[in-house]
């Protein structure tokens, strides 16, 4: 295969186009933009509500056992779509060798039997309620 520069010209041009936008943009939004500086804009956003108190407030524990929960199931899937994505029920090239299919199956059943007593335990534990 022959590479000359004419063929790198509409990567170029692409190139010179998406840096002159994002530049022009910056640009535009630098002289065009408001420049009145009042006290409420230099107010931090916090969620839509006035920031009340101190920055440095201890926040609930519940609020990381949901996020520790989150990254756990989040990771589940992580774990599963890849499996789901190469399994082919009984077809020729599958990833996963025929001998193996059944086994691969069931091991996935078993981690996603613990995943749900995982669940379980927590929503026993009472972590998904919030006062």
């Amino acid at each position: 295969m022959d590479f000359t520069l004419s063929t790198f010209y509409p990567l170029f041009i692409y190139l010179v186009v998406v840096i002159g936008f994002s530049v022009g943009a910056v640009a535009a939004a630098h002289v065009m933009g408001p420049r009145k500086r009042t006290p409420v804009k230099q107010m931090p956003y916090e969620s839509g509500m006035d920031p009340i108190g101190n920055a440095r407030q201890r926040f609930d524990v519940r609020f990381y056992l949901v996020a520790i929960l989150f990254l756990v199931f989040d990771l589940e899937l992580l774990f599963l779509y890849p499996w789901s994505a190469t399994y082919q029920d009984g077809r020729e090239g599958s990833i996963i060798p025929a001998a193996f299919r059944e086994v691969v199956f069931w091991e996935v059943m078993a981690f996603l039997a613990s995943v749900v007593v995982a669940y379980v335990y927590a929503w026993r534990k009472g972590v998904f309620k919030w006062r």
